[in-house]
C-alpha cells in the first residue's frame, strides 16, 4: 500500500483497489475509487471539468494523509491505529470529511464490519462491472435534504431508502445536503438505492465500474454554490416564462386550442403560455401536426405570437413502428437497444391501429448521432413553424417493464447509465436551439438528473393526484427539487389525476394548489379532469380553464393570476440570481435563516427569493393556519400591514381568497393592486 502525491489529487492504492481524492473546485473534493486497476477518466457523471480553485495542501505520513482544500479537510487512514502491525481489511483507505476551520468531522466512511468488507466494497457481476457500495456513518438528529423528487412525502430525507432510478413522479437527481455543513453528489447514473439510516448511510450501484462521489463543505447556500459551479448553472429563465401557463389532457384540434387564448385575450386575462398535449401528431415518433386536426399550425403560431403567447407541443422519446421515422432510426442504430435483440421497450396506442397498442421503441438520449437525428424532425416538424417551447414528457424513459436490465445505451450497459437519460434529452432540445440561434431555452421535462439545469431543463412533478394530501407532499417535494440544483420546477396546478370541476370540494382544492402554484418558479395550470378514460389519441378531459370552476372561484384565480403579474419583475430578479449563484428562486426557510433551528423543521411554507414567505393553506375548511417566522428578520402580513418580530409562531387568517403571505424587513413587494 502507498501513497502518491499527483499534485492536485491525493491517490492510495492497496490491494489492487486505486483511491483517488481530487481538488474540485473550492471547497470541494471529488472522490473516485476502483475495484481493481486505475482510475477510469470516460464514464459518464454530472460534472464539468474542475472548477477553478487554488492548489490544495496534500500531506502524506507514514499511515495516514490529508488534503487541505480551503474550507475542507479529507483525511486518508492507511490503517487501524497506526502501528506498523498489519492492518484491518475494514479501515483500509477509510475516508474522514472535516471542516478547515476546526477540525469537525462533517462526514466519514464507515465498515460494514470489522473484518470486511470495508466501507467500499464491490461484488462482480460480470465483464468487469460491480454491484458497488459506498458507506457513511450516521448521526443522531443529521437532517438531509435534497435528492430530487419523490412522493413519499417527507422533506428532511433521513431515515429514507430512495431507488436511484427515474420514474413518473420519481425524479433521481442524487445530491444531497446536510445540516451538519456538507453536501454530497453521487456522480454515477447507475440505478441503485441510497439509504439514509440511523444505523448508517449506504449509497449502491447496481452494476457499475467505478464509485464516484463529490464533496463540499459549507452551509446549505454554499453547497447550492458549488454545486452549480461544479455541474453547471441554469441559464437565466426567459421572461415570457414567469408567466401563467395554460394547459389540459387535451385540445384536440387547433380551433379548440384557439378559442381558448382567444376567451384569455377577452377577458383581460394575462396568458403566457398555451400547451399542445400529446396524440397531436400523424404517428407516434413522427414529430409533426396532423393536418386533419391541425389544418394550419403555422396560422395558429402567428396569431398566438399577436396576443403574446407562446405555443408549447409535446415531444416524446418513443418511436412507432407504423412512424416514418422507425425503420431509418433502427437501422442506424438509433434506438436504445437489447442484449436480447428486440428494440420495444413499451406498448402504447397508436393512430390507425383501432383498439390495439404498438410495441413503441424509444430513440437513445446518451447517442450523440440520435439526438441529432430527433432535433432535425422537431426543426421541421415544429421549429420551423416557429415553435421554441417543448414539453419533453414520459423523458423517464417510460419503459414496460420498468427496468433496465439487459438495455443497452450508446453510453453504457442500462444498469449503469440509464438515470443519463432525461438530461440528455433536454439537452437535445437546448443544442439544437443553439444551434438554431435561439437564445432563449427552455425545455420543460417529466424527469431529470444531475447536471440537467445547464441545458435549460424546467422540471414538473408528473402525473400526480388531485387531493390535499398530494398538495402536501408536493410542497416538499418542490423544495427538495430546490436543494437539488433544480432551479425550474412546476406542479399540475389542481393535480393531474381526475377532479371534478362541478365538486365543491374539489374546487377548494384547485384553489388552493393555485394560489400556492402562484408562487412556484413556473406558475401551470394543468390536469385530466373527469373520470378516467381508456388510453387511447381522442381522449380528452373536461375543461380546465380559470373560467371552468364556477362563479365563485373564477375571482380568486383572476385575482391570483394578477398577483402573479404584479411579482414577475420580482420573480424575474431571482431567476437571474439563480443563474449567477446557484442560489433558488423558491427557498425553504433554512437557506436564508441557517441559525434558526425552528426554520430547518418547517416543510410547508417557504420563500419566494429572499423577502417573501408563503404559508400555503392544505386542509380541507382551513380557514387560518399558523406560521413560524424565522428569527433574525422582522416580518409584515401582507394582508392586515401587522408587524411581527422573527423567531415566533403565530396565526393568521386564510380566508378561501387569500394565501398567508410575510414581507421581510423593509422589502417592497407590489402585492396589492394600485388604486385608481
Amino acid at each position: 500500500m502507498h501513497f502518491r502525491d499527483l499534485g492536485n489529487a491525493l491517490e492510495w492504492q492497496a490491494n489492487g483497489e486505486t483511491l483517488r481524492i481530487e481538488a474540485w473546485g473550492p471547497d470541494a473534493v471529488r472522490v473516485r475509487a476502483t475495484p481493481g486497476g486505475p482510475v477510469l477518466d470516460d464514464l459518464p457523471g454530472a460534472l464539468l471539468d474542475a472548477p477553478p480553485g487554488g492548489k490544495p495542501e496534500i500531506g502524506i505520513a507514514e499511515h495516514h494523509a490529508t488534503l487541505v482544500n480551503g474550507a475542507l479537510t479529507v483525511r486518508v487512514d492507511a490503517d487501524t491505529d497506526g502501528s506498523v502491525t498489519p492492518y484491518l481489511p475494514a479501515t483500509a483507505g477509510r475516508l474522514t470529511f472535516l471542516r478547515t476551520e476546526d477540525g469537525a468531522e462533517l462526514l466519514a466512511e464507515q465498515p460494514a464490519h470489522f473484518w470486511w468488507p470495508g466501507p467500499r466494497s464491490a461484488a462482480p457481476t460480470g465483464n468487469g462491472y460491480h454491484r458497488l457500495e459506498q458507506r457513511f456513518r450516521a448521526y443522531a438528529g443529521e437532517r438531509l435534504f435534497g435528492l430530487g423528487q419523490h412522493t413519499h412525502g417527507m422533506f428532511d430525507q433521513k431515515g429514507a431508502v430512495v431507488d436511484l432510478v427515474q420514474r413518473n413522479g420519481e425524479v433521481t437527481i442524487p445530491l444531497l445536503v446536510s445540516d451538519r455543513g456538507y453536501g454530497l453528489l453521487w456522480n454515477s447514473p447507475a440505478v441503485g438505492r441510497v439509504e439514509l439510516a440511523e444505523t448508517g448511510t449506504r449509497w449502491v450501484a447496481d452494476s457499475a465500474r467505478q464509485i464516484d462521489y463529490w464533496v463540499t463543505a459549507g452551509t446549505p447556500a454554499d453547497v447550492l454554490r458549488r454545486y452549480a459551479d461544479a455541474t453547471g448553472h441554469a441559464p437565466e429563465l426567459p421572461a415570457w416564462a414567469a408567466g401563467f401557463w395554460q394547459c389540459k389532457l387535451r385540445y384536440r384540434t387547433q380551433e379548440e386550442l384557439l378559442e381558448v387564448a382567444r376567451e384569455y385575450r377577452r377577458r383581460g386575462l394575462p396568458l403566457s403560455v398555451i400547451v399542445c398535449d400529446f396524440f397531436h401528431w400523424t404517428h407516434l415518433g413522427e414529430w409533426r401536426f396532423d393536418p386533419a386536426e391541425w389544418p394550419d399550425p403555422a396560422g395558429m403560431v402567428r396569431e398566438l405570437d399577436e396576443m403574446g403567447v407562446k405555443l408549447m407541443v409535446s415531444v416524446w422519446p418513443s418511436v412507432s413502428p407504423v412512424s416514418e421515422n422507425y425503420h431509418p432510426m433502427s437501422d442506424r442504430g438509433l434506438f436504445i437497444g437489447s442484449d436480447y435483440g428486440p428494440v420495444a421497450h413499451a406498448d402504447w396506442p397508436d393512430k390507425g391501429l383501432g383498439a390495439y397498442s404498438a410495441q413503441v421503441a424509444f430513440y437513445d438520449s446518451t447517442n450523440p448521432e440520435a439526438r441529432r437525428y430527433v432535433w432535425e424532425r422537431i426543426r421541421r416538424g415544429y421549429h420551423e413553424l416557429g415553435i421554441t417551447v417543448f414539453w419533453l414528457d414520459a423523458s423517464e424513459p417510460e419503459l414496460k417493464p420498468g427496468h433496465q436490465t439487459g438495455l443497452r445505451y450508446h453510453a453504457g450497459p442500462g444498469p449503469e447509465v440509464a438515470n443519463l437519460y432525461p438530461r440528455e434529452n433536454a439537452r437535445m432540445v437546448h443544442d439544437g436551439l443553439r444551434a438554431a440561434d435561439e437564445t432563449e431555452i427552455i425545455s420543460l421535462n417529466r424527469s431529470s438528473w444531475a447536471g440537467a439545469q445547464r441545458y435549460g431543463a424546467a422540471l414538473w412533478s408528473g402525473d400526480i393526484g388531485t387531493d390535499f394530501t398530494t398538495l402536501r407532499a408536493q410542497i416538499k417535494a418542490g423544495l427538495n427539487v430546490m436543494m437539488s440544483g433544480i432551479p425550474w420546477w412546476t406542479t399540475d396546478i389542481g393535480g393531474f389525476h381526475g377532479g371534478d370541476p362541478d365538486d365543491p370540494a374539489y374546487r377548494e382544492v384547485l384553489v388552493r394548489w393555485f394560489q400556492y402554484g402562484t408562487f412556484c418558479p413556473l406558475f401551470r395550470l394543468h390536469g385530466f379532469r373527469g373520470p378516467s378514460q381508456v388510453l387511447e389519441p381522442a381522449m380528452t378531459g373536461l375543461p380546465n380553464e380559470v373560467w371552468s370552476y364556477g362563479d365563485e372561484v373564477y375571482p380568486i384565480l383572476v385575482d391570483h393570476l394578477r398577483l402573479r403579474e404584479r411579482l414577475r419583475p420580482y420573480v424575474m430578479e431571482q431567476m437571474r440570481a439563480a443563474a449567477e449563484t446557484g442560489l433558488p428562486p423558491m427557498r425553504p426557510l433554512f437557506l436564508e435563516f441557517p441559525d434558526d433551528e425552528r426554520a430547518w423543521e418547517v416543510d410547508d411554507a417557504f420563500l419566494l427569493g429572499p423577502d417573501l414567505l408563503v404559508a400555503p393553506v392544505t386542509a380541507a375548511g382551513a380557514r387560518e393556519r399558523t406560521v413560524h417566522l424565522p428569527a433574525g428578520a422582522r416580518w409584515t402580513d401582507a394582508w392586515t400591514g401587522q408587524e411581527h418580530v422573527g423567531g415566533q409562531t403565530v396565526t393568521v387568517a386564510a380566508p378561501i381568497e387569500r394565501i398567508p403571505l410575510f414581507v421581510r424587513d423593509d422589502a417592497r413587494l407590489p402585492l396589492h393592486e394600485e388604486q385608481a
